[in-house]
């Protein structure tokens, strides 16, 4: 999203993995063509004398600045004057035109089991089979193998100890301890706020549940273990009783399956949630949006499955009401009876007057296409404005007659120019507000940026710009009031975008700079909301320096100085996979999507590839063979590709894609024309890399592990041609899962130990072998059925393990004959790395930032 804040077996398995990639080659050519259709319609514009001027002065083709414009959001007067680093990044975005929908399908491979399913209700299960062995570990003590394992998770332990600047990783500290980041923030696409304490507040994350803040904003907490882990797409208050929320779960807006849905959940103190047990099946996967009508008897709910609605005060029994496919539903400021609902991606809306009980489709004096999202003003609630995902960049509608008709405006920036304030994603980000109440012309629209109007949507200015970070972040999904605003002594109004949460104490005057980037009037609330999703993380123990792939935020860094509230960027877009050199705390490695790695030789303060794509003055380009990784030029890897730092020579980096890549000279001048030598080791099997291990003491002994299960190890590895040997579904006690390999572990004293995880809801995912792969043995059986996806084995201990899953973190003190779940920290969360400093564990979770732990005295 935003560029700126992160033998026969053998030929069978050959045959079998082509056949994947030719399905994934089609599904993606069928998303692209839904792109094109959906998100891509009437962006075609004709050239003008501005697009050859912008095109000159940028050094960039007529097609770049007009497939910016449309795809961004951007003016011809915004690309003369953005940055020169953010405007290449925007060009490097172009070739990848479907980031949000990839990254979906990412998560989902790692969920998926041998059947490509993922069970319904199958997260909700987990936690409960996670509860289920607490209940078991009745007599278990308060701590394994170092980290605590008490039967009771308190919501004030979600959060551990802020790591606060000169803090640095405490040595007296023997619990977690929260890195943040707390200037980061998350995706975040719902805001509620009590109506008479203006300063407490709920919002919605989509990685790391519900949080809430007593002080507007100025700290912000999770609210329960329960809803630590969920999707949290929408949320919203019950008007005749604010102890009253319902949350709604899963994001339903692509076309790709929801992640972490789980139905509705109901808290009545603000705090304590609990899942409505009528809203578990199929139906209630994707919430995208609750309305609760005036008097409080009425909740709908609005998915990809249709409108369903629930009149009982206990939400025992639903109805479904409709069948399209909807991601807006509003009810009526003040009248019960009335209700508008705005179609997923079919172009439509849909207004009742029954309470929501029976729907008519809206009419318009043209058609629509893609998301329609829609709200009353405040002023006059017979009016309605629709923001529509059609005609480059998005249509401002408006209703005079509570929704039944609309009729377009202008739309039009002051210059006359069409204003695409959606820019090619108005399916993923769409926001609209006209919440005034003396005013009902007022309206604030928000794709990438936001803009304002005075006049009911024929005039728009931009009132943010998503390149600087003293403005709003980019992508925009929800805006409210204050619960004091009164449009002229209050006028505050909130945000929740991809980089957490921003207000304006004047929305009527927020971003009011006569020239480019409008920052005036913005603040950012992001202060602890740790929702960051990591994918990756690595750490030198000497400098203390960690930085973390994250989903949209880049690659991070966090330093000692600086603390859990002032982490930097290293490299923009999405992160990935991480690195750090043991030797020299100067070089950190991190990537962006596709296996495109970069390196940092100060300290992780920036970043440059070393992957072979450079910037030319005006493209991006790559280099010669053998000063590229094809796979990454090719984008023929994973989404978030695995690569790591040989941790016997620091010159060695391994990275996979459809083949195993490898240089040996990692810290090569870089050049346009050279750079480090890369070459392939292991040749392609028709399936993506998605685990690699190079043992400690023996850089010879590699692991790889596939999206398709099959591993491979050699004994050889650092020849030229290496000989590779399947260790999976081979001997007497065979390794057998066929689903996606998460990892694997090389045991740091004996090397004929070895571990390996994987993904999907399944009981069976940790497997161990003492021989090197001879036979295996299944030592995941006693935790929760759900995806692991890290594993870190004690430098010291060694029969000390730790282990990263989609519910948190578990631990065992006898090589996993017994597991314990933390109850701090990162608990009943994401849990995708766990890397070592040391004997301080650092552990990178997709949804709740990072967390530290010193386990030095176990």
């Amino acid at each position: 999203m935003s560029p700126r804040k992160r033998g026969k077996k053998a030929a069978d398995a050959a045959t079998t993995g082509t056949s994947q990639e030719g399905a994934r080659k089609k599904a993606r050519g069928a998303s692209q063509k839904r792109v094109s259709q959906a998100d891509a319609a009437g962006t075609e514009r004709p050239i003008t004398a501005g697009d050859r001027q912008v095109a000159k002065a940028r050094r960039l083709t007529v097609g770049q600045v007009q497939m910016l414009c449309a795809r961004r959001g951007l003016s011809n007067e915004a690309l003369r004057k953005v940055p020169d680093a953010v405007l290449r990044r925007a060009v490097r975005r172009l070739d990848y035109p479907d980031l949000p929908r990839a990254r979906e399908a990412f998560r989902l491979l790692q969920e998926r089991d041998e059947k490509g399913a993922i069970p319904s209700n199958a997260l909700p299960s987990a936690l409960r089979q996670l509860d289920s062995t607490r209940a078991r570990g009745a007599s278990m003590q308060p701590r394994m193998a170092g980290i605590p394992t008490g039967l009771q998770v308190m919501p004030s332990a979600l959060m551990s100890p802020i790591l606060m600047p000169t803090a640095g990783l405490n040595p007296t500290h023997i619990g977690w301890s929260s890195l943040g980041p707390g200037n980061i923030g998350g995706r975040t696409r719902a805001i509620v706020a009590h109506p008479t304490l203006p300063n407490t507040m709920w919002v919605g994350s989509v990685g790391g549940g519900v949080w809430r803040t007593n002080t507007g904003g100025g700290g912000w907490a999770p609210v329960d273990d329960l809803m630590a882990n969920l999707a949290v797409t929408c949320l919203v208050m019950d008007p005749t009783n604010p102890n009253i929320i319902y949350a709604g779960t899963g994001e339903g807006f692509s076309n790709v399956d929801a992640i972490r849905g789980a139905g509705i959940f109901r808290t009545t103190d603000g705090t304590s949630w609990s899942q409505l047990s009528a809203t578990t099946g199929v139906n209630f996967q994707s919430i995208n949006r609750l309305a609760i009508s005036a008097d409080g008897k009425v909740l709908l709910a609005a998915t990809p499955r249709g409108i369903f609605r629930s009149a009982d005060a206990n939400r025992l029994t639903w109805t479904q009401v409709s069948t399209a496919s909807v991601g807006d539903v509003d009810f009526h400021p003040t009248n019960s009876n009335n209700a508008i609902a705005g179609g997923l991606n079919n172009g439509e809306a849909y207004y009742s007057t029954d309470g929501g009980q029976t729907w008519k489709t809206a009419t318009h004096t043209t058609p629509w296409s893609g998301r329609v999202e829609l709200t009353y003003a405040r002023k006059t609630p017979s009016i309605v404005y629709a923001s529509v995902q059609m005609n480059n960049g998005g249509d401002i509608w408006r209703s005079t007659n509570g929704g039944a008709s609309y009729t377009r405006r202008n739309t039009r920036l002051a210059n006359g120019a069409h204003a695409a304030y959606l820019g090619d994603q108005g399916w993923y980000s769409n926001a609209i507000w006209a919440g005034d109440p003396n005013n009902s012309d007022l309206v604030i629209v928000g794709g990438l940026d936001l803009y304002r109007s005075t006049d009911g949507g024929n005039l728009l200015v931009d009132i943010s710009t998503w390149w600087d970070k003293r403005s709003a972040h980019a992508d925009q999904h929800c805006i409210l009031s204050h619960p004091k605003y009164d449009g002229r002594t209050n006028k505050t109004v909130f945000f929740g975008n991809d980089g957490g949460i921003y207000k304006t104490d004047d929305v009527k005057t927020v971003g009011s700079n006569p020239q480019l980037p409008r920052i005036a009037g913005w603040t950012e609330l992001d202060n602890t909301y740790g929702v960051t999703q990591f994918y990756g993380s690595a750490g030198n123990p000497t400098s203390g320096t960690i930085i973390g792939g994250a989903q949209d935020n880049g690659t991070l860094r966090f330093t000692p100085a600086g603390g859990s509230e002032n982490w930097t960027e290293m490299f923009g877009g999405d992160g990935g996979y991480c690195a750090a050199d043991p030797n020299d705390p100067n070089y950190f490695y991190g990537e962006y999507v596709y296996l495109n790695i970069h390196r940092s030789k100060d300290g992780g303060a920036s970043a440059d590839y070393i992957s072979g794509q450079f910037w030319n003055g005006s493209q991006w380009t790559w280099k010669p063979i053998p000063y590229r990784i094809t796979d990454a030029m090719n984008q023929q890897a994973l989404f978030i590709a695995p690569f790591v730092l040989d941790p016997n020579n620091s010159n060695r980096i391994l990275g996979g894609g459809l083949s195993l890549w490898r240089t040996n000279n990692a810290k090569a001048p870089n050049t346009n024309n050279t750079g480090p030598v890369w070459a392939t080791i292991k040749g392609s099997i028709g399936s993506r890399i998605s685990a690699i291990a190079v043992a400690p003491g023996n850089a010879d002994l590699i692991w790889v592990g596939y999206e398709n299960g099959q591993v491979f190890k050699t004994v050889n590895g650092t020849q030229a041609n290496p000989i590779w040997q399947r260790v999976d579904h081979t001997g007497t006690n065979p390794l057998t899962p066929t689903r996606y390999c998460t990892r694997i572990t090389i045991d740091p004293k004996n090397k004929n130990v070895v571990y390996v995880t994987f993904g999907g809801y399944n009981r069976g995912n940790v497997w161990k072998t003492t021989d090197g792969g001879a036979t295996w043995s299944n030592i995941g059986n006693l935790l929760p059925e759900a995806p692991v996806r890290s594993l870190a084995v004690h430098p010291r201990k060694t029969n000390f393990l730790y282990l990263g899953t989609e519910v948190g973190v578990f631990a065992s003190e006898d090589g996993g004959a017994t597991w314990g779940p933390t109850n701090e920290g990162p608990t009943n969360c994401s849990v995708d790395d766990l890397v070592w400093m040391n004997e301080v564990l650092v552990c990178a979770t997709h949804g709740r930032g990072m967390f530290t732990i010193n386990l030095s005295s176990v």
